[in-house]
């Protein structure tokens, strides 16, 4: 069996930007879990969060669990086995997006962690997640999400995006051993598995995008967050177990429908017009490509469909065009985006989805 990682150090958290108002006794970071029917994996995060609390009194967190109206008797488990969770329960299933955002409106602290259910923190977690909002230009961090049943493989460190409109995990499936010794640096934005985001930040930028329901909702709040001026740092000293595909089964028509609806609209919603010239031709040839491997896996039907729902929402990809010059304008600095040109083995990671869970 192999054994988890553990931080050797765990860094202090010793400087704040002074508009993230921290009092006393208060919690210093939210961490926010969406769930809908998944008890029997919050039952694993949860406990994981208990045995690494932080041991420093002034680092006090709490736990936000967004039900999304389960059926699976998650609310009261939750208050029996519990009860120090606070519990926010939408009468309605709303998908992971109106999930998210209800926890978010009733974190408590300027700092969030949004968290998966099918996640396991590990010791030193929050500490190292923190440390680098003491620089007040970042607005997200990226923790080093290692595979929970390989941690000797990487999920993410951190996202990237290239100009093509190529969303990837950084290290997916490398060596954790590469990444963990990997310096602090600039990433494109933080995967929505485990992202560390400043409260303030997503006040100015606004959380997940309702439209977009799951899926590429953590690419386009991290493409809002640098129109708004913030930036992402990735830390390899956070780190983070993630089952992979342990909520959603990528082989549902409808879920490929909407990657495909979503995909459209990130891209066009918030790439910046001078990379839209440039990446239209290769963005096309990519859309290409994908509908290519779809057919051949049986799934190009739902491909296209969700590309024709996407050219539907032509008016709403404009409003949020809009949104993004009001927070461009809104911070001194030109916005700067991290977006690279990607690679032969961006596509490859891109295309290839990751083999669903036992659990799925």
């Amino acid at each position: 069996m192999e054994e988890k990682p553990r931080n050797p150090e765990t860094p202090r958290v010793t400087a704040w930007d002074a508009r993230d108002p921290i009092d006393p006794g208060s919690p210093i970071c939210s961490i926010v879990i969406p769930t809908y029917n998944g008890r029997a994996l919050l039952e694993r995060c949860l406990a994981a969060i208990e045995r690494h609390r932080p041991s420093d009194p002034r680092m006090v967190i709490e736990v936000v669990v967004a039900d999304d109206a389960s059926t699976d008797d998650t609310a009261p488990w939750l208050a029996e086995r519990h009860p120090q969770v606070r519990v926010v329960r939408l009468e309605r299933n709303g998908g992971f997006c109106a999930a998210a955002n209800a926890g978010v409106a009733a974190a408590r602290s300027p700092f969030i962690q949004l968290l998966n259910n099918d996640a396991e923190p590990t010791a030193g977690w929050v500490e190292a997640g923190l440390a680098p909002f003491s620089d007040a230009r970042v607005g997200s961090v990226a923790p080093l999400v290692l595979v929970r049943d390989q941690p000797s493989r990487v999920d993410s460190a951190g996202d990237a995006y290239s100009v093509f409109g190529w969303p990837t995990k950084r290290g997916h499936g490398q060596p954790a051993s590469r990444w963990a010794q990997h310096p602090q640096d600039e990433v494109f934005g933080a995967s929505g598995s485990s992202a560390f985001y400043r409260s303030r930040a997503l006040e100015k930028v606004g959380a997940y995008d309702p439209l977009l329901g799951a899926y590429y909702e953590d690419v386009d709040l991290a493409f809002r967050l640098r129109w708004g001026g913030f930036r992402c740092v990735y830390t390899p000293r956070s780190v983070v177990l993630h089952e992979v595909s342990a909520t959603y089964d990528h082989r549902r028509p409808a879920l490929v429908r909407a990657m495909a609806r979503n995909a459209e609209i990130v891209f066009w919603s918030n790439m910046p017009w001078r990379w839209l010239v440039v990446g239209l031709v290769p963005r096309l040839g990519f859309v290409a490509a994908q509908t290519g491997w779809r057919v051949i896996r049986g799934r190009g039907g739902p491909f296209l469909q969700g590309k024709l729902d996407a050219l539907r929402s032509w008016k709403a990809i404009r409003e949020r065009r809009r949104h993004r010059a009001i927070l461009a304008r809104s911070t001194p600095q030109a916005p700067r985006f991290a977006i690279g040109l990607g690679s032969m083995g961006d596509l490859l990671n891109h295309l290839r989805r990751p083999r669903p869970s036992a659990r799925a």
